[in-house]
């Protein structure tokens, strides 16, 4: 993904995310990217999966 996506006041429905250290992180443990990434296609277990969405503060 490049460059950040649009950051909403609201949460995304349905996404719990604990990354504090995060651009999209609300206090909650909620996102509020407007949308996210996850990478890569191929992924067979949890560890191999990554969200590209990811923007350190």
């Amino acid at each position: 993904m490049e460059g950040r996506v649009e950051k909403k006041n609201q949460p995304l429905s349905g996404v719990k995310c604990v990354v504090n250290t995060c651009h999209y992180y609300m206090e909650g443990d909620y996102c509020g990217a407007a949308k996210i990434e996850i990478q890569p296609r191929n992924a067979r277990t949890t560890q191999e999966t990554d969200c590209a969405t990811f923007v350190h503060k």
